[in-house]
């Protein structure tokens, strides 16, 4: 029998909350281990989640209404004492108690993202990238520099896609690039003096906070193949998935990885449904391999590293397809795989890599987060930390209507938030008034974002699920103010 839900810090009474109960309840366990040194910062992150949370995607001046209150967001995110360790240390400890009971495997998924600005000062926020787009007169390129700060995230996913919270987070910028000799340089350098180090923080600054070593498996894209990202999860007894980029030698000899897995036999067909450019749907047939390999670390790092046995698994599209690349994933592993089934799971894991890129795309169109006017990087990073919390709880709200459809609706919503919504949305004629599922509402919400509920539609995204979470605090505000000038 399928469990419903864990309830995270909701109080609930016979299904649904009481009317007393605000709707910013989620907010308690995401905040109540976040400590500050000053009690009064504390009161002000909390406030300032509460107006950013009813006022999505504005600016700090919209969502905090006054010059008081606007001002003091100004000085919290300008404060020495305000860092980001602070402000999601209450969220990484729910991410924790998220954890769903049992043995059964917690995808820890990484990745990098970059959030650009234009600054008069670009010292003063540092640097992401350098490019080229035209030569002068000489033909020697001119370049540019994009100035910003990147984030490298790592959230914690279920199996059946549903994100449980942020595990670890690194927030850094440039203050300059390295020339194509000191790139060669870097190149041969220890893995602490390059950026490639954050993989390894994440990885494991995320499994001890996850406290489950054993049931972690973390997933990364070819940017993540690094021996010494393997070396570090065998040393902390937990697992990886990562989709190959290097071309190792394989079990000592003259061959290679690639080599090595095409000699495999196939071990099966696995049909997917993918969606092209043009937005159509196309059914894909991989053929699926997989081998048991040993692998070297570098030359070098050896005494540091021990060789290791691990699985390669390929995914490849059985026929070149056009008008777009053919699907061709060699995944890694340390993680046993000794059937097609267990193969197939793996790739399904390693699909579900993209779940840390939609987060990432509603920090940036959902919060906005690159139009925001702060001047510093420090500022801008405290910011884009209380922006991590409200994009997982639209994140969470999308996929909890996909993963977890019949539970109860007062998980997410007031009683007197459901009131309006049955109020301001109106039932289809064919529609069971006896079912109350948080599906039912989570869908009505998303009509208040523009999504039409059609037969045909796909479930409802994020961004709908945003717009309509604003509607619905506008909503309940003329309720309440209603309620009270009848009342006076």
């Amino acid at each position: 029998m399928k469990q419903e839900p864990k309830q995270f810090g909701l109080a609930e009474d016979s299904g649904v909350r009481s009317e007393s109960c605000r709707s910013d309840q989620w907010m308690v366990p995401e905040l109540e281990s976040s400590v500050f040194q000053d009690v009064r910062l504390g009161k002000r992150f909390r406030r300032l989640v509460e107006q950013f949370a009813e006022s999505a995607g504005k600016s700090i001046p919209w969502a905090c209404q006054d010059w008081a209150s606007t001002k003091a967001a100004y000085r919290f995110f300008s404060n020495d004492r305000v860092g980001e360790e602070q402000i999601l240390a209450g969220h990484f400890q729910s991410t924790r108690e998220r954890l769903p009971a049992g043995d059964g495997p917690i995808l820890v998924v990484h990745d990098t993202t970059e959030f650009s600005y234009k600054r008069k000062d670009e010292a003063a926020v540092g640097m992401v990238s350098k490019g080229s787009i035209r030569k002068n007169k000489q033909g020697r390129p001119v370049y540019f520099t994009t100035c910003g700060i990147c984030l490298h995230s790592s959230l914690a996913v279920t199996t059946e896609g549903l994100p449980l919270g942020l595990a670890a987070v690194k927030f850094w910028s440039r203050k300059e690039f390295k020339g194509r000799k000191r790139r060669r340089e870097a190149h041969r350098a220890p893995i602490e003096e390059k950026e490639s180090i954050r993989w390894l923080e994440n990885l494991r600054e995320s499994t001890v906070r996850l406290g489950q070593a054993e049931r972690c498996v973390h997933v990364g894209d070819q940017e993540s193949d690094i021996y010494e990202l393997f070396g570090a999860a065998h040393q902390m007894g937990t697992y990886f998935l990562v989709r190959t980029r290097a071309d190792r030698l394989a079990d000592g000899g003259p061959e290679t990885v690639a080599e090595k897995i095409r000699q495999a036999p196939r071990r099966g067909l696995y049909r997917i449904a993918i969606r092209t450019q043009q937005g159509e749907v196309a059914e894909v047939v991989l053929e699926i391999r997989y081998r048991r390999l040993r692998i070297h670390s570098p030359k070098g790092k050896r005494k540091r590293y021990p060789e290791l046995l691990v699985t390669v698994i390929e995914a490849r599209e059985q026929a070149a397809p056009q008008g777009r690349d053919r699907i061709d994933w060699k995944l890694i592993t340390n993680l046993r795989v000794s059937s097609l089934q267990q193969a197939i799971e793996k790739v399904q894991w390693y699909a579900l890599r993209w779940k840390i890129e939609t987060f990432h795309k509603i920090l940036k169109s959902g919060c906005r987060a690159e139009e925001v006017k702060l001047r510093t990087a420090a500022r801008l990073v405290n910011l884009l930390a209380v922006f991590c919390l409200l994009s997982w709880r639209i994140f969470w709200l999308t996929m909890m209507n996909r993963t977890a459809p019949g539970a109860r609706p007062g998980l997410v919503f007031t009683a007197l938030e459901i009131r309006i919504l049955d109020r301001v949305v109106q039932d289809t004629p064919n529609a069971d008034h006896r079912k109350r599922t948080l599906s039912r509402y989570l869908i009505k919400l998303a009509q208040l974002g523009g999504y039409l509920a059609r037969s045909s539609d796909p479930p409802p995204g994020n961004m709908v699920i945003w717009r309509g979470l604003s509607r619905l605090v506008d909503i309940e505000l003329g309720v309440t103010i209603g309620a009270q000038l009848v009342g006076n």
